[in-house]
């Protein structure tokens, strides 16, 4: 019972304080960082402009890829889209034996 009054003493000493705000702890200061530089593909990715793209496609991605390119998005505002579609860009310039390969294929296929 002693324990119930001492609470109650103490709520009734609080409301009777003015409402003056405790001093926090000082928060610990962060160093000050240099500023990151952004690397030139992000900028890259940025520009690349995906406004005529009408075409939707699906894709699937293992867990560790699909969590990255979400981080991605945090980090940036880049969003997944544009990666891939910047991604696969960048592929069929660099290896233009895939499109040779199906535009053989393309003169194969009869109707």
């Amino acid at each position: 019972m002693n324990e119930i009054k001492t609470l109650a003493d103490q709520l009734r000493s609080r409301m009777a304080k003015p409402d003056t705000p405790e001093k926090p702890a000082a928060a610990p200061k962060k160093k000050a960082t240099k500023p990151h530089t952004i690397p030139a593909i992000i900028d890259q990715l940025r520009a690349y402009d995906i406004t005529g793209h009408k075409t939707l496609v699906h894709g699937r991605f293992d867990v560790q890829t699909a969590q990255l390119l979400h981080h991605l998005k945090m980090a940036t505002g880049i969003e997944v889209t544009r990666v891939l579609c910047y991604a696969v860009k960048q592929l069929l310039e660099k290896h233009p034996e895939i499109k040779t390969v199906i535009k053989e294929h393309l003169d194969k296929f009869e109707l």
